[in-house]
């Protein structure tokens, strides 16, 4: 079986000759155009029969914005009202509402500024109108068994639906109940005419054939409709779902019409907007679009070979950057494979150390007890401090061996609080005796207030110590190595800066890769790889800048918080 690498490579090769490349150019764009044209050619079927349900979803729109305004008008004119029959209770005392000229004086500014109220009375806590201005005579009229007069006492306020009552004309009622300091009731209660809602219904400008009307909880009409009903009778079908956002509906009316009917609750009110609109009157304008069908699929066709074209350049232009790409991918395999490669050896050799490990530490903390158990000599504290260091030097092989595991298989990284400062101070410190001996000046930078930091103590050790191993070796004699930790927004940066020989740009490359040294047969390449490694995997970031001559620094953000890297 032809190998798929091969295969490209053999199609790659024969495209380099022109006419290959012809040949090559009329399939694919054969091949495109026709991928392209049935789809097209299946879309413009299927839109035929589509576009009608798509624009009558776009036409529900206007109708939705329609209704929402108009239910706006209505509960601004009613919060108006309801209001000023507030404001009024708040603003008087009983005294003054029960003074027939004082209410008058009031009642005559609220039609003046407001438009709608009818009369204004005021009723005693037993439910007698104790006060009253308007066209009627219910002063002593008694309205405790009034439904509206029991929902007043329970919630304060109450905006009735409309209804008949003594007046025997349609109307609403807006009352409010007053409590004063020393526990006593009473109720101002407005009447609004209806007349008003039909203004608002008459102001959504609807078509001749459209209705607008407003109705009740219980489908009674509010107001009067030109198909289904008059004030105060029962709507002509049922009331749709509850929602108080606008809704439209696909129904078909009493009359026989399909239509669109959009709708509205009203969330503090007993009402329900409703705007109803015929489906064909709505969709007459949409039908010649029609007609623009072919002129699009024509239109699409000529697009559809242009971009064939176009395509069919850049593709046969991109084939003789593939090679580069396939290269690129070879590369890839091969480090992946060298990493594989230490890996096994990085567990060979960790395995082999920790059995001899395990000895030495058995034996020192044997000689350890030995020595606890025994009688006070000059030597004994000096071979105490022997062994301790020889059970320290333990537990760090161990950490390594850990570490190379790790490289091996991903290992669980021992999670902690850290303050970054003390760990830079305690690795720089392994290397002081070096830089002592060739004179190189190491200054550490370290921020008092730097945050501490959620992280894997051995495993940032080791990458300072591999960042300050590097920096050694770049310095001459005399050089000098600086090393600061601060705080960046919510991470902790990191830099280790020296004045060595530097790197060029090539070098700068490859320098996170494996097995890629600069030191001449004395290095494996494997340090800032591993410190790459490393940084990533505690969920930070590593960047280098170098000049030749001039010298390096390695920037390490690390968070501040454990991340889900760290999970």
């Amino acid at each position: 079986m032809k190998h798929p690498l091969r295969g490209l490579q053999s199609d790659v090769d024969e495209a380099e000759s022109p006419v290959r490349y012809a040949l090559l150019r009329r399939k694919i764009f054969a091949l495109m155009a026709a991928a392209t044209l049935i789809p097209l050619l299946a879309m413009a079927v299927l839109n035929y029969y589509e576009h009608q349900s798509t624009m009558a979803r776009e036409i529900q729109n206007p109708l939705r914005v329609l209704v929402n305004k108009a239910k706006s008008s209505f509960e601004l004119f009613l919060t108006e009202r309801s209001s000023t029959v507030s404001l009024i209770a708040s603003a008087y005392t009983y005294p003054e509402l029960a003074d027939e000229q004082k209410l008058g004086r009031i009642f005559s500014v609220m039609k003046k500024e407001f438009k709608g109220f009818v009369d204004l009375g005021l009723i005693d806590e037993n439910g007698t109108q104790v006060n009253y201005v308007g066209p009627y005579s219910l002063k002593g009229k008694n309205y405790a068994e009034q439904r509206w007069f029991q929902e007043v006492r329970i919630k304060g306020k109450y905006v009735s639906d409309v209804f008949m009552g003594f007046r025997k004309f349609p109307h609403v009622i807006i009352a409010v109940q007053h409590m004063t300091e020393d526990g006593r009731t009473w109720i101002l209660r407005a009447t609004l005419d209806t007349h008003q809602f039909e203004r608002i219904i008459a102001s959504m400008s609807l078509e001749p054939d459209a209705d607008a009307f407003l109705v009740n909880g219980q489908g009674i009409m509010q107001t009067s409709s030109n198909n289904y009903g008059k004030v105060l009778e029962k709507m002509s079908f049922a009331l749709p779902p509850q929602t108080y956002e606008p809704a439209v509906l696909t129904m078909v009316d009493p009359l026989g019409r399909d239509v669109y009917m959009s709708y509205a609750y009203f969330p503090d009110a007993d009402f329900v907007l409703m705007a109803v609109k015929p489906r064909g009157s709505v969709l007459k304008s949409w039908y010649t679009v029609r007609g623009d069908l072919l002129f699009i699929f024509a239109l699409g066709v000529v697009a559809v070979f242009v971009a064939a074209y176009r395509v069919t350049d850049v593709l046969i232009g991109r084939m003789k950057e593939s090679e580069e790409r396939r290269e690129m991918a070879l590369r890839q395999v091969e480090h992946s494979q060298k990493l594989s490669s230490i890996g096994r050896l990085a567990a060979g050799v960790a395995h082999e150390i920790n059995n001899p490990l395990a000895i030495i530490n058995e034996k020192a903390g044997l000689m350890k007890d030995i020595m606890d158990r025994e009688a006070a000599f000059p030597a004994k504290t000096k071979i105490d401090a022997q062994v301790e260091s020889i059970l320290r030097a333990v537990e760090r092989c161990r950490g390594i061996t850990h570490r190379m595991l790790g490289f091996a298989r991903r290992m669980d990284v021992s999670i902690e609080d850290l303050d970054v400062g003390e760990i830079i101070k305690e690795t720089a410190g392994f290397l002081s005796n070096e830089a002592m001996h060739r004179k190189v000046d190491v200054r550490l930078e370290i921020d008092p207030e730097l945050p501490r930091i959620n992280s894997d103590r051995s495993q940032l050790q080791q990458v300072f110590l591999n960042l300050f191993n590097n920096a050694l070796a770049a310095v001459a004699d005399g050089g000098r190595i600086m090393a600061m930790a601060r705080a960046v927004d919510d991470n902790v940066e990191i830099l280790v800066r020296d004045n060595g020989c530097g790197m060029s740009d090539e070098t700068l490359k490859h320098i996170f890769e494996p097995f890629f040294t600069t030191k001449k047969g004395k290095g494996t390449g494997l340090g800032l790889s591993i410190t790459y490694g490393i940084i990533k995997r505690l969920g930070g970031d590593i960047a280098v800048e170098s000049e030749q001559g001039v010298g390096t620094t390695l920037i390490i953000t690390l968070p501040k918080g454990q991340r889900e890297a760290l999970a």
